[in-house]
């Protein structure tokens, strides 16, 4: 259920008797022929599958994370390290201020996993709470489909190529992108890796078949559903 079709009086009510919620977070940043918002909107839309049967709340996901490798492609958008652990810390505040003891912290992008850190000290401070941070798209099953369909997948390529992230620029490649130098990109400033990294992919197709990418969002929502419903102490 999404936050946003609730009132503040039915959120205390869910509280009273279910503590838990969804925040799902991600990056608007570049993704090559996909939307700049692909870690967004598939963090949200992943919380709110999973959510659905369940009646638990999804908070808006927080778009902006931490992109300082892409800052010289237009359109993204990056938040400093100092800026991100105190808006990581407040929404965590103010989840608790609510009533919300059991978080389900939904990662979309993989530069955000400071925000891990942040939780850990979050939760020394509030021992009567828990909170889980997934990865969505690197928890086991899912990544394991993942690799079972095509194990050449990376950023920006068929792996977060979904009917929903897609734009409407026509131009899609058909080739398989050869890898990049991770070792290369890693030693150097934001310039010298748009450069390196040409449209943005980092290796891999950049679409595969629907029914791949559907069978892959399935094991994904399961995977995030079944956080939801066990092991919160």
């Amino acid at each position: 259920m999404k936050i946003a079709d609730m009132n503040w009086m039915q959120v205390e009510t869910r509280t009273a008797s279910d503590d838990r919620c969804i925040l799902p977070i991600g990056s608007v940043e570049q993704h090559a022929y996909l939307s700049l918002a692909t870690d967004m909107i598939l963090a949200e839309k992943v919380s709110v599958d999973a959510a659905e049967p369940l009646g638990v709340p999804v908070f808006p996901a927080l778009p902006y994370g931490l992109a300082s490798s892409f800052a010289s492609f237009p359109g993204t958008l990056t938040l400093s390290l100092a800026t991100y652990i105190s808006i990581i810390r407040d929404l965590l505040d103010s989840m608790y201020r609510s009533g919300f003891r059991r978080i389900l912290v939904v990662n979309g992008h993989g530069g955000n996993t400071p925000a891990m850190t942040v939780i850990s000290e979050w939760l020394n401070d509030h021992p009567d709470a828990s909170v889980k941070f997934h990865d969505w798209w690197r928890a086991p099953k899912t990544m394991a489909k993942v690799l079972e369909i095509d194990p050449a997948a990376s950023h920006a390529s068929w792996m977060e190529n979904f009917p929903w992230t897609r734009t409407g620029d026509p131009r899609q490649p058909s080739t398989q992108k050869p890898r990049i130098d991770f070792a290369a990109l890693a030693r150097v400033d934001t310039e010298r890796k748009r450069a390196l990294l040409g449209d943005g992919n980092y290796h891999g197709l950049y679409q595969r078949p629907d029914e791949d990418m559907l069978a892959i969002w399935s094991v994904a929502v399961s995977e995030t559903r079944e956080l939801l419903e066990s092991d919160w102490h």
